[in-house]
C-alpha cells in the first residue's frame, strides 16, 4: 500500500547541520544555495538559520538540478517554472472536477425538468 503524499511543512525546525544531513549535502553547499537566493531559511532572533521540511525539499530539488548539469544561475528559473507548472496542474485538475460536477448537476436538472414518458 502506498503512503499518501504530503506537502512539506514550512515550520522552521532544523539547524543547518541537521538540514544538510537530511538533504545529503555539505553545510557549505546549503550556504552556497542561500547565497544564490535558491533557499531562504528562517532566522532566529540571534541570526541562526532554521530550515523547514519545505526548505530541505527545495535544497534537494536544487541539488538534483545541479547534478543534471543546470547552472546555479539557472536553477532559480527552473524551480520557479516547476512550481508554476505544479500550480497550473492543480488548478486544472480542480477546474476539471468542478466542470464535471456542474455538468452532472445540469444533466440531473434537465432530467428532472423533462421526464421521459
Amino acid at each position: 500500500m502506498s503512503t499518501p503524499s504530503r506537502t512539506p511543512s514550512s515550520r522552521p525546525l532544523y539547524s543547518i547541520s541537521v538540514a544538510a544531513e537530511l538533504a545529503g549535502l555539505a553545510v557549505q553547499t546549503l550556504r552556497l544555495y542561500e547565497e544564490h537566493g535558491l533557499v531562504t531559511p528562517a532566522r532566529t532572533p540571534g541570526g541562526t538559520r532554521r530550515f523547514s521540511d519545505a526548505d530541505v525539499d527545495r535544497v534537494q530539488r536544487v541539488a538534483a538540478l545541479v547534478d543534471a548539469g543546470v547552472t546555479l544561475s539557472a536553477v532559480g528559473m527552473v524551480l520557479d517554472l516547476q512550481d508554476d507548472n505544479a500550480d497550473l496542474v492543480t488548478r486544472n485538475r480542480d477546474l476539471r472536477a468542478r466542470n464535471t460536477a456542474l455538468r452532472r448537476g445540469v444533466t440531473h436538472h434537465r432530467a428532472d425538468a423533462h421526464p421521459q414518458d
